[in-house]
């Protein structure tokens, strides 16, 4: 062991009339616990919620999204679909129908999106989470079983697959008709433009996790969209899944160059772009914010270790009496401010990833104790609490916070190096 290593360990130790630079020294280890600790739980929470946020949005939504310009309609989508396919990098795809409309059921009205879905080819390319109740394949057709349990004015109707927010809300349950109506398309009558109503079966009920998707989202089948839009065989749009979603920007033009006009490609990072960027923003800045309690700590080292500095001013100048050279005396204070530095970061890690990897039981746990939601569903986008530590990121702030106590550590150090030791035993 250097002996500058052990005297720094002594000067660790306070006597009695130093117990004053002993709490200056814990005070430190404690902020650089603090800000280590919250560092990373903080970039766990905004990875969880970024990595979260992106599954629950690319389950329901596409990685591409190809649309027609000009008419909003793509008439020939299987020649349209055979051309995406064979583009590199598409894994499949699927048409699809947008529209903005009204349920109306026994409990009222409320405004949805309403998606066409070919039931074939849409669950290799979208995810709509848990099926609470019913079957997406009863979109099709119900069977002739549920059929018979339905009032004979309603055995005709095609199926409905809601959200389950929008169930609760609506007072729906599973093979309840609801009415939907619709703006587009209006129908002419004597008494003028008329809305397009028409009613359906409830066959499914589904839970993505995203609060806005399951109180505002429901599907038909394809035909059965198209049937009551009035739309032939067109569609909105086909939807494209890739094999890595990190370059859904150049399959997107690929695909955009091999159609060409009118048709639009657009990725997910597009679709969504405001959001993601936010998140990104916001993952910095707190960054920034959580790095000023590491920095406030490494000026309770420097304050710390100026007043050791002046206690041992004697045995400074004893030891370089002995033959110590500068380098040693400021090797002895250096390695006293890192091990405050590595003592602090050490458990403040432990802590950090402690929490971070069992946040969502410990949520759970503050919600049972203090009866309330953290994340309630119909505030955020998220009713969960995700945590993703990311190891670069913790290498990174070990790494940060090892650096700022090294460089607190220079001056203090420097200014000890520099006694002189005729004019510090002067007087003793």
């Amino acid at each position: 062991m250097p002996y500058e290593f052990f005297i720094s360990r002594r000067y660790m130790r306070a006597k009695r009339k130093q117990v004053f630079v002993s709490i200056i020294t814990f005070i430190s280890i404690f902020g650089i616990f603090l800000g280590v600790a919250a560092l990373i739980i903080v970039l766990a929470v905004m990875n969880g919620f970024e990595e979260d946020l992106r599954s629950k949005i690319l389950g329901i939504r596409s990685h591409i999204e190809v649309t027609a310009d000009m008419t909003g309609q793509m008439k020939n989508y299987r020649n349209i679909r055979h051309e995406i396919d064979g583009v590199p990098g598409v894994v499949a795809s699927t048409p699809f129908i947008y529209t903005e409309a009204m349920i109306r059921s026994q409990r009222g009205l409320t405004g949805v999106v309403i998606r066409g879905m070919d039931t074939e080819s849409a669950p290799r390319v979208i995810n709509l989470g848990k099926i609470l109740q019913g079957s997406v394949r009863h979109l099709d057709r119900i069977p002739e079983t549920i059929r018979q349990k339905l009032p004979a004015a309603d055995r005709e109707l095609a199926g409905i697959l809601i959200g389950r927010e929008m169930a609760r809300n609506m007072g729906l349950f599973l093979h309840d008709p609801i009415t939907i109506i619709s703006p587009a398309g209006g129908i002419a009558t004597p008494m003028g433009m008329v809305p397009r109503m028409k009613k359906f079966i409830v066959v499914g009920v589904y839970e993505s996790g995203f609060y806005e998707y399951d109180s505002k989202l429901a599907f038909l089948s394809l035909a059965g969209c198209q049937d009551f839009l009035d739309m032939g065989d067109a569609v909105s749009g086909i939807d494209i899944v890739v094999r890595d979603i990190y370059q859904a920007d150049d399959v997107a033009r690929r695909i955009q160059n091999r159609l060409g006009f009118p048709f639009y490609a657009q990725n997910w990072m597009q679709m969504n772009k405001n959001l993601f960027s936010a998140l990104k923003l916001e993952k910095r800045v707190m960054f920034i914010i959580l790095s000023l309690i590491v920095l406030v700590a490494a000026f309770n080292i420097i304050s710390a270790l100026i007043m050791v500095v002046m206690e041992k001013n004697k045995d400074i100048a004893i030891l370089k009496s002995m033959g110590a050279t500068s380098t040693n005396i400021m090797k002895i204070f250096i390695y006293q401010g890192l091990i405050v530095g590595a003592a602090g970061t050490l458990f403040g890690c432990i802590a950090g990833l402690t929490v971070a990897l069992n946040l969502q039981k410990i949520s759970l746990f503050v919600e049972r104790i203090f009866n309330f939601e953290i994340l309630p569903g119909d505030v955020y986008y998220l009713s969960e609490l995700p945590s993703k530590v990311n190891y670069g990121d913790v290498a990174v702030i070990v790494a940060g916070t090892l650096v700022i106590c090294f460089l607190s550590t220079i001056y203090p150090s420097w200014r000890a190096s520099r006694l002189d030791p005729a004019e510090a035993l002067r007087y003793e």
